[in-house]
């Protein structure tokens, strides 16, 4: 724990548990916190207190006036201890505490807050459900791991403003309430009391009052902004809110935003990544449609050194007739490079055979590469020149294997992704202690529907398309690109930016390909088309993830882990008990009727989700 020292005057403590030394024998001292754990050893009881700082061992005599309190007291009560500090032998010195040269003899114990049962133990790393340590989670706060975590973000935040700021950036904070925005997700509603039947909305982000902002003329803003999401949790999102280092900047292009977020990203992490690896310099720029081929996401996680290939060529009309087949009904083929595999046992190829057909593939394919020889089930279905140009296409030498995925482009490339991902984990070739970051650029402005073939926006809807208003006027919307782009940490997406578009009439065009009537989009985005007609400046920003950051440099896999009092994976605050019924007065107030589902409908919808997640 932190060893800051406490400088105030106080009637509970001279110092910190963290703080004493050696230096600090023979000084009479108070100190204040929790007991950590005791030890009785007969005539003396060994007690860790601990506070915010760190751990401090006392010792109290049989002999001592507090020996009869102490031995009544159970863990995590909170008490006052003044008593003399001792310097410890050579043989019984703790390494492993900042305070373990010293112990305070116990003279005085005053008993500050008694503790219950506890229902789980703070000094111990062991596992508790879920529910225990969200019911009790000012409790699992004490933990030195999540105490750890918590302390981390703090200093992240503090670190992430500090470099804003030193960058010429103000922080400006924008509206709570405000009204629905499609950013893709649902809104968190908030009744109206003054307006009956209508509604705030939780800003999913700040987006349109940061884009007016640069209106405003203060160039460079952000913002460690609180989002509010109805959405389901996952491992890498926290339901309902989050946070995030809100970013807008005028007068400038895509590379200067880049040019701008990259020094605080890669700042913040060099500065608590504790030895392990940070990109240096630029960080790389893959294009969109590259990323989706190389890599099988558009969230690439460079350390994983493997490549995925287009090798539809060696296929099409050869002699393996299922793949040749599928090419000819519009599938592609994409190849794994899997380095040095060759030397993997038979079992090895028939696990991942075996996990593909898990999620939903028929099989993994591959051909082992071993010296001049061409080996596996598909090996004999290619004649040379077909083994050569594969050889070429897909990167692969002498000792290597290649794994192949035949399906339609979108869902080959899923496949191939989470092929790559499997075969580079189980040949343990993924860099270890690296934080390697990746601008993923150029995304599609317009996505198709492939049920109902409309068009709509793939990404952000205030984002500028590549070559402007001509582009949407003579191009096919799905050929056109955004100033789009997203930066991405270890295979882990912390932030989409744009830049913005901020001419009317090229807003009402882009709008009007994605099927919005310029009425629409007039009522749904006044505010800020208003402002744009009275000159607004070229302007584009970011918005890395505060959470991911940190849960990225705690390395924790789960975000529920890096914030203070997260909801459990159904939205609920199981410590405050939200969210909760509402009173009748209080719902006839705003103009308010419960229409609750049915027993059955509730049953359904718990089937569904719970199939769905």
């Amino acid at each position: 724990m932190s060893t800051q020292a406490h400088n105030l005057q106080s009637p509970y403590r001279t110092h910190t548990c963290g703080q004493l030394r050696g230096s600090n024998n023979g000084e009479i001292v108070k100190i204040s916190g929790w007991i950590h754990r005791k030890r009785d050893h007969g005539n003396l009881v060994f007690i860790d207190l601990r506070d915010h700082y760190g751990l401090t061992q006392c010792v109290v005599d049989v002999d001592s006036p507090g020996f009869t309190i102490i031995d009544g007291l159970r863990n995590e009560t909170v008490i006052q201890i003044d008593g003399n500090v001792v310097k410890r032998s050579d043989d019984t010195v703790n390494s492993k505490m900042s305070t373990g040269d010293i112990e305070v003899l116990v003279t005085h114990v005053t008993v500050l807050s008694k503790a219950d049962q506890l229902p789980l133990q703070v000094n111990a790393d062991t596992d508790f459900p879920e529910e225990t340590r969200l019911t009790y989670r000012f409790l699992d706060l004490r933990r030195e791991k999540l105490h750890q975590n918590i302390i981390l973000r703090s200093n992240v935040i503090a670190s992430l403003r500090r470099r804003m700021i030193d960058q010429g950036f103000m922080e400006f904070q924008t509206p709570i309430l405000t009204s629905s925005s499609p950013e893709g997700a649902r809104d968190f509603l908030v009744p109206s009391r003054l307006h009956p039947g209508q509604f705030y909305a939780l800003p999913q982000a700040p987006q349109q009052f940061k884009q007016l902002l640069m209106v405003a003329g203060f160039d460079r803003y952000f913002q460690i902004a609180p989002c509010f999401r109805d959405e389901d949790a996952r491992a890498d999102r926290s339901p309902g809110e989050f946070y995030q280092l809100d970013i807008e900047m005028s007068f400038v292009t895509q590379e200067e935003v880049f040019a701008a977020v990259e020094p605080v990203l890669a700042g913040v992490f060099n500065e608590f990544a504790n030895g392990r690896n940070v990109t240096q310099g630029l960080f790389p720029r893959i294009p969109y449609a590259e990323s989706m081929l190389k890599y099988g996401n558009d969230k690439p996680d460079l350390r994983n050194p493997l490549i995925i290939s287009d090798v539809t060529e060696v296929f099409k009309d050869s002699g393996f007739g299922i793949f040749a087949k599928n090419i000819e009904k519009g599938c592609v083929v994409r190849a794994i490079q899997a380095t040095g595999a060759s030397s993997q046992p038979r079992s090895f190829f028939d696990k991942l055979n075996g996990w593909a057909q898990e999620i939903g593939m028929a099989g993994l394919g591959y051909i082992v590469f071993d010296g001049d020889d061409a080996k596996g089930p598909i090996a004999k279905f290619l004649d040379g020149d077909r083994l050569a140009l594969l050889k070429k296409l897909a990167n692969v030498t002498s000792g290597d294997a290649v794994f192949f995925v035949c399906d339609k482009e979108t869902k080959a490339a899923k496949f191939a992704g989470l092929a790559r991902t499997r075969v580079a984990t189980d040949l343990d070739l993924i860099e270890k202690n690296a934080f390697r970051f990746c601008w993923v650029v150029d995304f599609p402005m317009y996505e198709q529907d492939e049920e109902t073939g409309k068009i709509d926006f793939s990404h952000n809807p205030f984002s500028m398309p590549q070559g402007g208003l001509d582009a949407l006027l003579t191009q096919d919307p799905l050929t056109i690109n955004a100033y789009q782009y997203d930066i991405v940490c270890n295979g882990i997406e912390l932030s989409s930016g744009a830049i913005r578009n901020h001419l009317p009439e090229v807003m009402y065009k882009a709008f009007e390909i994605a099927g919005y009537s310029k009425e629409t989009v007039e009522e749904q985005f006044s505010g800020m088309l208003n402002a744009f007609k009275f000159g607004a400046p070229p302007h584009g920003g970011s918005a890395p993830g505060v959470d991911r950051i940190v849960m990225l440099l705690a390395d924790e896999p789960n975000i529920r882990e890096v914030i203070v009092f997260p909801m459990n994976q159904q939205a609920q605050d199981l410590m405050m008990k939200a969210p909760s019924a509402v009173e009748p007065d209080r719902l006839k107030e705003l103009h308010l009727q419960v229409n609750l589902p049915k027993p059955k409908e509730v049953l359904v919808k718990k089937v569904t989700d719970a199939a769905a997640s």
